[in-house]
């Protein structure tokens, strides 16, 4: 039987200064350590990567991944998403799976992590295009609130759509159907992430304003992975004071 070799994993970290809600909201202080250097350490700290990378547009957060003795690059044009970011730093990299980190969540899972890489070394690999995360949704407000995304797969847990719409729609209660979260970490292969870099945007991303739809329009195959664990993002000052008070708490 042909020895296949072991895909070469790194971990991707898009960094904006800028953010609408809490701007800055990387560099502030989480206990000692900013936000953006606990997440690149965190990363680091799973084992499951290569080399692990923060990529930015803005001097501040480039310099500070620097002094803490990571490795930062600096966009060269402006961008649209991190999975644009992303493409542009890894295209002359000679890499098989690129996960996307968000860098505002320093509490990585890497157990969940861990799940997504198995995908591709799984039978029938060859036809995944990307691996993201999803769990599950109780509360009737949290499957209604429209920055929660949806997602629908089918037998073989490969997304069907995602939606910030209740999806499917409840027209019969009685079915009990379970819905799911979409959690924003994705494992790409590189190809399907330089094809998302070079294809244009179509009609139902844009209206949903959620960039993987774009890999469904146009063919690709996303594998959904279940996980437990609840993301714990930072996105306003009060999200951060909860991160130091679970920091405080370890």
């Amino acid at each position: 039987m042909q020895h296949r070799e072991k895909n070469r994993v790194i971990a991707m970290i898009p960094a904006r200064f800028e953010a609408s809600r809490f701007p800055g909201k990387l560099m502030q202080d989480l206990n000692g350590k900013t936000v953006i250097t606990r997440t690149y350490e965190a990363a680091k700290n799973t084992g499951l990567f290569e080399e692990v990378y923060v990529v930015t547009d803005d001097d501040r957060i480039f310099n500070e991944i620097e002094k803490a003795g990571g490795k930062a690059i600096l966009s060269q044009t402006p961008h649209e998403c991190g999975s644009d970011r992303i493409a542009e730093a890894v295209e002359n990299m000679d890499v098989d799976i690129v996960v996307n980190v968000q860098g505002d969540e320093p509490f990585i899972d890497a157990n969940s992590l861990a799940k997504l890489l198995e995908v591709f070394e799984q039978p029938g690999a060859e036809e995944i295009d990307l691996a993201s995360l999803k769990t599950k949704l109780t509360d009737s407000d949290e499957i209604t609130n429209p920055n929660n995304v949806k997602v629908i797969t089918g037998e073989n847990n490969h997304a069907l759509y995602f939606s910030r719409f209740p999806i499917p729609y409840p027209r019969d209660t009685s079915a009990n159907v379970t819905y799911f979260k979409h959690i924003g970490i994705y494992a790409f292969r590189k190809s399907a992430l330089m094809d998302f870099y070079r294809l244009p945007m179509l009609p139902l991303e844009a209206s949903e304003k959620i960039e993987c739809i774009r890999y469904l329009e146009y063919g690709k195959k996303i594998k959904m992975v279940e996980t437990s664990v609840k993301s714990i993002g930072i996105d306003t000052p009060e999200d951060l004071e909860k991160a130091r008070e679970l920091l405080t708490d370890c």
